[in-house]
């Protein structure tokens, strides 16, 4: 009985642990690409003849940041799948 509850202790803490590494992982690209959208917007209505190369910005910026969220979710799929139990 005592390895099986130690096996199912370590699944339940798998899936938290990727659960909390997806919701904290996700809310800094969250914030990041709409702190990123609001002021490209911001800079467009302020200045339309630069609207073309501040989108372009905008959308390489929203690229980099979205690419923690990716991170979060590759480590929570190796949290969950990659362990031996």
């Amino acid at each position: 009985m005592g390895m099986e509850f130690n096996a199912y202790f370590l699944k339940a803490a798998c899936a938290i642990g990727a659960a909390l590494c997806m919701g904290i992982g996700a809310i800094g690209p969250a914030i990041g690409e709409g702190n990123a959208v609001g002021k490209a917007l911001e800079g467009m209505a302020r200045q339309p003849e630069t609207a073309g190369s501040l989108r372009t910005n905008m959308i390489i910026g929203c690229a980099i940041t979205e690419t923690t969220g990716i991170y979060c979710l590759l480590i929570s799929i190796l949290i969950l799948f990659a362990t031996n139990v």
